[in-house]
């Protein structure tokens, strides 16, 4: 099985530790192809980002059908470009937001989200209500964080994202923590061991959910809206874009 998640920032360091843990809960057998995009944002902090960035995200998943790749992970907690990269994929597509709150359902009866920047918050209750998780969802709580801070071992970020974890805890009475930024992968585990209560990167759940459906033999429904993208001429820099309308012209996944 082969699974490419797509961290939609450019940002190359950020890729790698994404990838590595991806590549950490993957079963035997599951080969993790981690990329980023060659072009757009190089974090991804708001409804601007999100939009640039999916155009480059959707190339890369018609790159994965050519590639013969089995699901896609959007390793982003916006989840930007998630319903049109369905359309093209053949396989099955998550994005780490819906995979993460999803998964915080099923251990707790609530849970808050811990995310980067407040200005974020809106995007991820948004997604929160798309999903039929807001019922569950406490409260989304904001670190202040730029999103290259995770980046930077001066920063602090550890130490100030367990605090609003511990506080969500208390504060909320969350039963689980969601951390709301896939740059945070790598600290999901430590936090869980200092709070005491589950702590769920999107990024882990998103591949394991993906090998589940993948191994249960189940693909993303071409009917109706999902279908294929329509035959469609696209122009100037989209040129790339123009789609064949159906799927024996769409990229084989070999």
């Amino acid at each position: 099985m082969r699974i490419k998640v797509i961290n939609p920032n450019t940002t190359a360091s950020m890729t790698a530790k994404i990838g590595a843990a991806a590549r950490a809960v993957a079963g035997p057998g599951t080969e993790i192809i981690a990329v980023n995009p060659e072009y757009g944002p190089v974090s991804i902090e708001g409804h601007y980002d999100e939009a640039i960035a999916a155009a480059a995200l959707l190339e890369e998943v018609r790159r994965g059908e050519t590639d013969g790749m089995d699901g896609y992970v959007i390793a982003c907690f916006g989840d930007p470009g998630l319903l049109a990269a369905r359309e093209v994929a053949s396989g099955p597509v998550l994005g780490i937001a819906e995979a993460a709150m999803h998964a915080a359902s099923f251990l707790a009866t609530g849970f808050s989200v811990v995310t980067t920047l407040g200005r974020t918050k809106v995007i991820a209750h948004h997604l929160a209500q798309a999903y039929g998780m807001a019922p569950f969802c406490r409260r989304i709580r904001a670190c202040e964080l730029e999103v290259l801070a995770l980046e930077d071992e001066r920063s602090d970020a550890r130490r100030i994202i367990t605090e609003e974890c511990r506080r969500a805890r208390d504060e909320d009475e969350a039963g689980a923590i969601v951390l709301g930024c896939a740059g945070m992968a790598d600290l999901a585990k430590a936090i869980e061991r200092d709070i005491g209560v589950p702590v769920i990167d999107g990024v882990t759940v998103a591949v394991k959910f993906v090998e589940a459906l993948v191994a249960c033999g189940l693909a993303t429904s071409k009917h109706g809206d999902l279908a294929y993208p329509i035959a469609k001429t696209y122009t100037g820099l989209n040129g790339a874009f123009t789609t064949a309308g159906s799927k024996e012209n769409v990229p084989s996944r070999g």
